[in-house]
């Protein structure tokens, strides 16, 4: 079932390959190879279902380097209940997330770690960059701090602030919420 390939289908819904009805030319809009509306419909109601469940099923991985980590620790209890958005239990095995949280300033001696630790997670996988330090380096600008995260890695949400404020970080949330639900989520693609 999953190794067979769906057969292609012209527009009146004869396969591949044989011969054109008597009432069609060959050329023409009938005999072009199209969806049905049908399938069109299914595959919009899959990716808005999955797109659903995995925007409120976040799984992040704290990243934690420097002082933003009491902003995190704030987000993480229950005054501001992340939990209300799906992204409550923290996994700390990059096997398990799929919400890499740079929380804090990356220097150069750690951003070969930090792109190790993003390789290791699954797909899908999304990151946030949280505070300035994280987004673009801060008033470190020196030598040994990195100036962004996604120098090294790419980056889906920015987060401000030093130290961002508890309700910026849910901003954050639900837009990459919004982000998640709004994109595609093939199941199935050519290497599979």
């Amino acid at each position: 079932m999953y190794g067979k390939r769906l057969p292609i289908v012209d527009a009146t819904g004869a396969p591949e390959g044989s011969a054109p009805s008597a009432g069609s030319a060959v050329g023409t809009a009938a005999t072009t190879h199209t969806k049905h509306a049908t399938f069109e419909y299914l595959t919009t109601r899959k990716d808005e279902l999955v797109g659903w469940a995995r925007k409120f099923s976040l799984f992040p991985y704290p990243f934690v380097t420097a002082c933003c980590a009491m902003e995190f620790m704030a987000v993480s209890a229950s005054a501001y209940d992340t939990d209300r958005f799906g992204a409550a239990l923290p996994r700390f095995s990059p096997r398990q997330a799929d919400l890499l949280m740079v929380v804090g300033t990356v220097t150069q001696k750690q951003a070969p770690i930090l792109l190790k630790v993003y390789e290791q997670m699954c797909e899908p996988k999304w990151v946030m960059a949280f505070g300035v330090c994280a987004s673009t380096g801060g008033f470190y600008q020196n030598y040994a701090s990195l100036p962004g995260i996604d120098r090294i890695i790419p980056v889906d949400i920015y987060v401000p602030g030093c130290p961002p404020r508890p309700e910026m970080v849910i901003d954050g949330i639900m837009r990459l919420q919004e982000k998640i639900a709004n994109g595609r989520h093939p199941i199935i693609n050519d290497t599979f």
